[in-house]
């Protein structure tokens, strides 16, 4: 089969010929309709999420399986699947408990066995981690779901318990920022966006957002939140991975408010430092979202089948698999909106 392959952090990966991928017995071969090109992607690929060499990357994907291992019951070729990035094992006492995002024993495709940027893409446990397509969702929009949007939707509704009328602040307005302007909105509230590039806060308004702030225009953005939402948010989020956001977020809460961190933290911003004597006397939480167990996969399909949510809007770009280390290497600077890898059959 035909796939994306690196085996250098920052040398432009290559589309090769390899061996197509065995099939797990308690696992499914799928063929890959489309997969998203990730800013977690970007991060292995550069070596700042340090991952074994040579690597498939992806890991955003949906497709028709192909194949079905002899330990697998309740799936068949031809059925239309996609899967969490993170993949559970099933038997430790957070899978066995619906948490399998943060399985000690996890799986991650494209990260630590060969990902999705290719024709075809092995999915071991899939007792645990498979999860059905209704035929109303698209492959281009199921495979905006696998990280991004998942992980938003779990941050918005899971973490932050988001209810009408209260105020979500949405740090970076990437893909993972736009879906979760879009999924706050759906759920009844109100949006600030913030980013520096007004092409970037111009879609987060296509997303529903109700105020935009360009941050390189703000001398202290945390004031100007709380003053632009009567007191503070009651959810901020930081969607890109930035400690001063990050710090900006949590300054910008009002009293009992959410901070979740959905952007990565690695390296030394992993070290990040939070106001706390503010998250004390607020009685603020910080919260961490990695991504969204198979588990509670449907309560999200089912928004996206009756039209309440619609990730496939926030896909800017559709691209074959020859442009995709191209693309790769391209989020060296941000964009707004995701794009999407069409992949062609095996």
């Amino acid at each position: 089969m035909r796939a994306v392959r690196y085996s250098e952090v920052g040398v432009l990966p290559a589309v090769v010929d390899v061996a197509a991928p065995d099939c797990p017995a308690d696992g499914v071969v799928v063929d890959v309709a489309a997969t998203g090109i990730c800013r977690s992607d970007w991060h292995a690929w550069r070596g700042h999420d340090p991952v074994a060499l040579p690597i498939i990357p992806g890991h955003e994907f949906a497709g028709t399986i192909a194949a079905v291992g002899a330990e697998v019951s309740g799936w068949q070729v031809g059925d239309r699947v996609t899967a969490p990035f993170v993949l559970g094992c099933g038997r430790c006492e957070f899978c066995r408990t619906g948490d399998a995002q943060v399985c000690p024993d996890q799986l991650q495709p494209g990260f630590t066995i060969p990902g999705s940027f290719a024709q075809q893409v092995a999915v071991p446990r899939a007792r645990t981690n498979l999860v059905r397509l209704p035929d109303t969702v698209s492959f281009a929009a199921a495979a905006a779901l696998g990280c991004r949007f998942a992980t938003s939707f779990r941050a918005v509704v899971a973490h932050g318990d988001v209810q009408p009328g209260q105020w979500v602040t949405v740090y970076g307005c990437g893909g993972v920022g736009l879906s979760a302007v879009m999924i706050a909105k759906a759920f009844g509230a109100k949006v600030v966006a913030v980013d520096v590039n007004d092409d970037a806060l111009a879609a987060a308004r296509g997303a529903g957002a109700d105020v935009l702030i360009n941050s390189v225009e703000i001398a202290d953005v945390a004031t100007e939140v709380r003053e632009r939402t009567g007191g503070g948010g009651h959810i901020g989020i930081d969607a890109i991975g930035d400690p001063a956001l990050a710090a900006s977020s949590v300054s910008a809460l009002r009293r009992r408010g959410r901070h979740i961190q959905v952007g990565l933290l690695l390296g030394d911003a992993a070290r990040t430092s939070f106001p706390m004597d503010r998250v004390i006397a607020h009685e603020l939480s910080i919260l961490g979202s990695h991504g969204m167990p198979a588990v509670d996969y449907p309560a999200m399909l089912d928004r996206i089948a009756a039209g309440a949510l619609d990730p496939e809007r926030l896909v800017t770009r559709r691209i074959s698999l020859d442009d995709a280390p191209a693309a790769l290497a391209g989020m060296d600077t941000p964009t707004a909106g995701m794009t999407i890898i069409e992949v062609g059959p095996a």
